[in-house]
């Protein structure tokens, strides 16, 4: 990442310390309709990755020889615990959890030299991570069966997942009554010769998954509201993000509706909003010029949308953002405003073609 790029988004640690907790506040929305459709899964899942962030960060420190509070302090360790405990299945595993956090705080954060020095969004990378290592458990989500209830998942149950060993390792998460694809994964997967009508006629999922879902999506855009109603993020990235993806799966799904999904369906299915607020809106890891968090937003919205229709897995929002986290220093570096004092703006390196008296 460039100086130019750290600098222009490190904020002091009293400022990161208020942002951090605003932001914390604001996942409140999204994790409680998780909770309330997929189960206490979802609150061990964030309460145990914002506890394990904190300790490996301590940990760290103290290997580096570095003030341990006033780092700790600043609760980002803490949001990139919650941002992936959230984006993890229901009742993962604490060894599981472990790995994503090793992950996101020693190796993407702690190894570049801490926060504002990290080209990637540490959530992200330790969310990727798990997903390529262990892509059976790791798609395989609790039907939204509620927090209560004779079919939903017991505390002795919730228990066994979270210190098991051998169920995401062979991917038998438990018994189908709780336990199935998300959305995205099952119409990706559907058999190429069905119509779209027809794969939905079969109720391929578990009955209110749909409508859980989308209720997430819709309290993740509460949440994201506050941040913009607060001026905590802009709404360049979110906005750009979504309209793109929009765009894009509106095209794809005039041309052939049976195999692509429709813009509300990319929307308000996986982690397309919480990513739009959330994620792709880290200030360190995100592009940093208005231009540039409109082409940075939309680059995130266009790969989501690729990676879903023609990739390998089937939400991408991770993915994509780490590849747009490589090209903010391009960006970043072409998108620079007018100085003031300057009569165009710097775009890079002009290259000027001398003449011969010139050049000797």
């Amino acid at each position: 990442m460039s100086l130019m790029h750290q600098s222009q988004v490190s904020p002091q640690p009293a400022d990161t310390g208020r942002v951090m907790s605003w932001l914390l506040l604001a996942t409140l929305p999204g994790i409680t309709v998780l909770t309330w459709h997929f189960g206490l899964g979802v609150l061990t899942n964030v309460l145990l990755a914002a506890g394990l962030g904190m300790g490996l960060e301590a940990l760290v420190l103290r290997l580096r020889r570095r003030r341990v509070r006033p780092v700790v302090a600043d609760n980002s360790a803490l949001v990139s615990g919650v941002l992936l405990g959230a984006s993890l299945p229901p009742g993962t595993s604490l060894w599981l959890i472990l790995v994503g956090m090793v992950a996101a705080i020693v190796v993407a954060k702690q190894l570049y030299g801490g926060l504002g020095q990290n080209p990637f969004n540490p959530a992200m990378v330790g969310y990727a991570l798990l997903l390529i290592s262990f892509p059976a458990a790791m798609t395989q989500w609790s039907a939204p069966h509620g927090i209560v209830g004779p079919d939903g998942l017991s505390f002795g149950d919730l228990l066994v997942r979270i210190i098991g060993f051998n169920s995401e390792l062979d991917g038998s998460l438990g018994p189908d009554a709780w336990s199935g694809a998300t959305p995205l994964d099952a119409f990706k997967h559907k058999p190429e010769a069905m119509l779209a009508s027809e794969f939905w006629a079969t109720t391929p999922l578990p009955e209110g998954t749909q409508t859980a879902w989308r209720n997430v999506a819709l309290a993740w855009l509460a949440g994201g509201t506050l941040l913009l109603y607060k001026r905590l993020i802009g709404w360049q990235i979110p906005v750009s993000m979504l309209a793109a993806m929009g765009l894009l799966a509106t095209l794809l799904y005039a041309a052939d509706p049976s195999h692509h999904g429709s813009p509300a369906f990319h929307w308000l299915n996986g982690a397309a909003v919480f990513g739009a607020f959330f994620i792709a809106t880290d200030p360190v890891s995100a592009a940093t010029s208005r231009k540039g968090k409109l082409y940075y937003g939309a680059g995130i919205g266009l790969l989501v949308v690729l990676i879903r229709d023609v990739g390998a897995y089937p939400d991408a929002v991770a993915f994509a953002v780490l590849l747009m986290n490589f090209a903010v220093p391009f960006i970043d570096y072409y998108t620079q405003p007018r100085t003031q004092g300057h009569a165009r703006p710097n775009r890079g390196i002009k290259v000027v073609q001398l003449d011969d008296e010139e050049a000797s």
